[in-house]
């Protein structure tokens, strides 16, 4: 079942929007939920790569190390 999801964003971005869904006859909620579609699993591997940065027993390696434990 789909969920209602209501948004504020600034007018220059609305009327960008607008006007690509009047050009394409096709409603504003067809472009942000394609937006959000593209980009959420983006945004998901980016907190991801955070918490990893982040932890305490992290262990970090070179170039050389990585390229190495490859065999490139």
């Amino acid at each position: 079942m789909a969920k209602v999801l209501n948004i504020r964003v600034d007018n220059e971005i609305a009327n960008r929007l607008e006007l690509l869904a009047k050009k394409t006859h096709r409603p504003k909620s067809f472009y942000v939920r394609d937006m959000i579609v593209k980009y959420l699993e983006d945004y998901e591997d980016a907190c991801l790569a955070l918490d990893r940065l982040n932890e305490k027993n992290a262990k970090y390696l070179t170039m050389a190390e990585v390229e190495k434990k490859l065999g490139l």
